[in-house]
């Protein structure tokens, strides 16, 4: 038999045990085991809560915008569920010259590919399709095949090739282009599906020539010459140049205007002119009777005289070329480049006003009449 205290001990014993068994149902419902997957590494976790937010929060891990969770983040979690978490990671892609940057939670580059609906059979990779994208990501570039046309050297090719560039096109296809030539588009462009690449080669063609370079003539006043005769003290020599002509061709054919330049090769030396100034005597007076010579061909009279005719000739042929009419201009008339001062000082009057309008004849005669007082000194060639 139970005292009235035993039997008030004995409902508070069962009171308790009742409490702690309905506790053990609350924690077995809270408490759940699962698989947690990240990036394909799984585990085993323990949470206590309702969604996989709670198991995420749990585990102190964060997601972002790009990142996919399976089953959804706000999803009702239950006892033996795995949760799938993949990060997203930047993959920048080039293809055929064109980049963009996307985000994807694919690990391979070939889950990569078909994730962005890129084919690239017969195409070249910089990377390998096995290798996996770490967490800080990936570049890669795609180069695709396209059919071009080559335009060189007369001919036309056309090929289908796996090229980044028209230069790298050109390599591809042993096209040498040298760094003259033209190519177009520019070596640097990308290439393009039935794109035409025109090269166009560039050569210069040169030429040259020799050209004299004519003397100039310093006059010195001299006072061991008479008035308006002249020596040459030291004789001009022509110099020379080399004058080369470059022309370019493109394709063969002349393109744009020559240019040219020069170097001298040999320095002209001037020609040193003595022209007197001292006071010229009075002319001796001319003999009252004429010779039995021919009679002058012009001019108020005077005998012809012809001696030294050969030597006249001689001195003619230095002074003007034996030319006995030249006028030039520079002051000096005649085969024997009379001045005209000395020209009427000796007499030439008599034939002529100047000594270019003068006869050959006329000329060796007035060149005479000074020979008898001055010899040759009056003649640079004498």
């Amino acid at each position: 038999m139970f005292s009235r205290n035993t039997k008030v001990l004995s409902f508070a014993g069962a009171g308790a045990a009742l409490l702690l068994t309905a506790a053990g149902v609350g924690a077995a419902q809270i408490d759940k085991a699962v698989t947690l997957s990240v990036d394909g590494q799984a585990r085993a976790a323990h949470v206590f809560g309702s969604t996989v937010g709670d198991l995420l929060e749990n585990q102190g891990i964060t997601i972002g915008a790009d990142d996919r969770v399976v089953p959804a983040v706000g999803a009702a979690l239950h006892d033996g569920d795995t949760v799938n978490v993949a990060y997203a990671r930047p993959l920048t892609v080039t293809v055929d010259g064109k980049t963009r940057t996307v985000n994807t939670t694919e690990r391979t580059v070939e889950g990569a590919l078909a994730a962005l609906g890129l084919r690239e059979e017969g195409g070249r990779l910089s990377v390998s399709r096995s290798q996996t994208i770490g967490r800080s990501g990936l570049a890669m570039s795609l180069v695709t095949p396209k059919q071009v046309s080559i335009v060189a050297d007369g001919k036309t090719t056309k090929k289908t090739i796996t090229a980044g560039t028209v230069g790298e096109a050109l390599v591809q296809l042993r096209i040498a282009v040298g760094g003259a030539d033209q190519v177009t588009p520019a070596v640097s462009a990308p290439l393009t599906d039935a794109m035409t690449v025109t090269v166009k080669r560039v050569t210069t063609r040169s030429t040259s020539r020799t050209e004299s370079i004519p003397f100039a003539t310093v006059r010195t006043s001299s006072s061991q010459l008479y008035t308006g005769d002249t020596k040459v003290d030291v004789r001009g020599v022509n110099g020379a140049r080399t004058v080369t002509t470059r022309q370019t061709l493109v394709d063969g054919a002349a393109y744009g205007a020559a240019k040219s330049d020069a170097k001298v090769t040999k320095a002209p030396t001037k020609q040193v002119l003595l022209v007197g100034t001292k006071t010229r005597p009075a002319p001796a007076p001319r003999p009252s009777t004429p010779s039995a010579s021919k009679p002058p061909s012009g001019g108020s009279g005077g005998a012809i005289n012809l001696a030294r005719a050969g030597m006249w000739d001689g001195i003619a042929a230095c002074e003007s070329g034996n030319n006995w009419s030249i006028n030039t201009g520079n002051g000096y008339y005649g085969g024997l480049q009379f001045a005209s001062s000395t020209w009427l000082g000796a007499g030439g009057g008599d034939f002529a006003p100047r000594a270019d309008l003068a006869s050959r004849a006329e000329q060796i005669t007035v060149a005479n009449r000074l020979y008898a007082t001055s010899g040759t000194s009056q003649w640079g060639c004498g």
